[in-house]
């Protein structure tokens, strides 16, 4: 009677990993049963994709935290578009600062102000005009 029992528990055993995995997969066949693939654990660190990260959005960033701490390609990526547009807004900010410096000169001094000794109508000691 207990064999019978243990062989009746083992096909049982058997019987439910069968459901569980399914074997109707395949590439012609469709999974009949079984369990629906698992989500992926990794879980997207939300940034607007269609405008620049704004200090709110940092606030509100929270990155999903693994075993060991946080995940590296996560935090990876997040470093990694928060570094493109720091170089982005660093190359605008130049930019600007050196048009500003330009109107400036041109303001204050005009043209003359980036001539060097000897250039324009006078013209250089000991040159014929």
């Amino acid at each position: 009677m207990f064999w019978f029992l243990l062989i009746a528990l083992v096909v049982v055993v058997a019987a439910v990993a069968l459901v569980v995995v399914g074997g109707g997969d395949g590439p012609d066949r469709t999974a009949t049963a079984g369990l629906a693939d698992a989500p992926p654990d990794r879980t997207e660190a939300w940034l607007p994709p269609d405008r620049p990260v704004g200090r709110a959005d940092l606030e509100a960033l929270r990155l999903p935290v693994a075993v060991r701490g946080y995940r590296m390609a996560e935090v990876d990526d997040v470093l990694d578009r928060l570094g493109a547009e720091l170089a982005e807004r660093d190359a605008r900010i130049a930019e600007l600062e050196a048009s500003l410096a330009g109107a400036q000169a041109a303001a204050l001094g005009g043209p003359e102000l980036f001539r060097g000794p000897g250039d324009g109508a006078g013209g250089a000691p000991g040159e014929a005009r």
